[in-house]
């Protein structure tokens, strides 16, 4: 049997390639948007994709599951409580899906959404028995799925049924059972995900005190309200993964604009991504512009930043990296895509262009502005558990997702220092409230760290 787990990092997405060489067959499992991976592995293998198998809806990334049934005319399947739109083939408790050595049966394991489902994988070559489950967004390795996308008004009845797919049906299974899931690290479907890409069934429930309690009340009362925020964007792309996302085809990539073209789409109301570092940004930057540059959680600080019906402009330092953050774009549903500055933000100065700042803040020069009680509003951005940690002195505690969600109630004209740990929320949230007319805006410079490096004291 052939078994590939192929990871995006950042989203935290993991898909899987099951198949027999052999009989010359395929599935694909949870497939990303962009497909070459399995396109090459189908090509490389001498197997031929037949089968596309969703786990569930998506909430956090957009299915493949079109694209890849263009190019192969595999058949896609779902749970038969699924509500897609599209065509595709009902999967029931107990189905099985057999070629070769490969032998995969579908367990019904609702909770992260109503209709999800989990996969016991054999390989007959070896064993008659199961030897993984790939559990979709129902356990993670060091946490399990989030009841609370599916909506509020059916919030108890998703705790419920998570209990019963974890505490019932799982339970029922072997310890040794590999356990492959939906995602890992960086994902936002489940709190504190690993970075482990896979794990057992037995550790799993030695290891998650969530998976050890003596009652559903017990359960209950850790689960309700304990779900990590949720980016403005999954609503859009749950809608997207039950209409059946359109083909990347219609989506040129190349599409380099001149400053003057720039500018009139600019403003015609299109919203500007700089992916630029936040030194670069924070010396001078297209006004307007919202700073969300390359790390592995990128595409989740665009789902909580950008509308996902934006119509967007890049600024990018080469094409490669306008390729790569259209890649990032697409797999998030953002395809409004206009294009990028041609030249960079130099072409943008030289043709005499107006242009903004951040003016950023080192860490000597808070110190001494805290010394001097001479400074308008210092904010901390982090989370309430990296605040834990420490903090720099005199800051407010603001979580960034409140600002992103309510706006600043703060005078537009005040000074605002922003803190977090390296910079790069900071300079995401600055750039935000210069969007909504602050106009004496800051972000610290290598933010937590470059205050903690300089050797000046943590507050907590």
């Amino acid at each position: 049997m052939y078994f590939k787990q192929i990871r995006v990092q950042g989203l935290g997405c993991n898909s899987y390639v099951i198949g027999c060489p052999g009989a010359g067959q395929a599935i694909v499992v949870d497939p990303k948007r962009d497909i070459q991976d399995y396109m090459d592995i189908s090509r490389d293998e001498g197997m031929k994709i037949t089968h596309i198998i969703e786990t569930h809806v998506h909430a956090d990334h957009v299915s493949g599951n079109q694209e890849l049934q263009s190019l192969t005319g595999a058949e896609i399947y779902y749970s038969e409580h699924a509500p897609v739109a599209f065509p595709h083939q009902p999967l029931q408790e107990g189905d099985v899906i057999e070629f070769g050595m490969v032998k995969v049966e579908v367990i019904y394991t609702p909770g992260h959404t109503p209709n999800s489902i989990s996969l016991l994988i054999t390989d007959k070559a070896r064993s008659e028995q199961p030897w993984m489950i790939l559990t979709g967004d129902l356990m993670f390795v060091g946490s399990i799925g989030r009841p609370d996308l599916a909506g509020e008004e059916i919030m108890d009845e998703q705790i419920r049924n998570l209990y019963d797919s974890l505490y019932n049906k799982l339970n029922k299974l072997p310890d040794y059972l590999e356990l492959y899931p939906a995602h890992g690290e960086g994902s936002l479907c489940g709190k504190g995900l690993s970075a482990k890409p896979s794990s057992t069934l037995g550790f799993e429930r030695e290891a998650q005190s969530i998976l050890q309690l003596s009652s559903f009340e017990e359960f209950h009362s850790q689960i309700a309200g304990a779900a990590p925020m949720r980016p403005k964007s999954f609503s859009r792309i749950i809608e997207t993964n039950i209409q059946g996302a359109p083909l990347l085809e219609r989506c040129p990539l190349e599409r380099r604009l001149n400053p003057d073209r720039f500018d009139q789409i600019r403003k015609q109301g299109a919203t500007i991504i700089d992916t630029r570092d936040t030194a670069s940004f924070g010396g001078f930057h297209v006004p307007g512009s919202i700073n969300i540059g390359f790390e592995k959680q990128m595409a989740n600080w665009i789902g909580m930043v950008i509308e996902p019906t934006a119509n967007l402009l890049l600024v990018v330092d080469t094409q490669e990296k306008y390729t790569l953050m259209t890649r990032e774009l697409h797999r998030i549903g953002y395809d409004n895509i206009y294009g990028y500055l041609a030249g960079g933000m130099s072409a943008w100065i030289t043709h005499g262009m107006p242009i903004d700042s951040l003016s950023p803040i080192s860490a000597q020069d808070l110190k001494q502005q805290i010394e001097e009680n001479d400074f308008g509003h210092l904010l901390d951005v982090r989370t309430m558990e990296e605040r834990e940690q420490g903090y720099v002195p005199n800051t407010s505690h603001v979580p960034m997702t409140d600002i992103l969600d309510n706006g600043l109630n703060l005078p537009r004209d005040e000074e605002i220092i922003i803190v977090c740990r390296s910079g790069y929320r900071a300079n995401i949230v600055a750039s935000r409230l210069k969007q909504d007319g602050f106009t004496h805006v800051h972000s610290l410079a290598g933010g937590l760290s470059a205050w903690a490096n300089a050797g000046f004291d943590l507050s907590g």
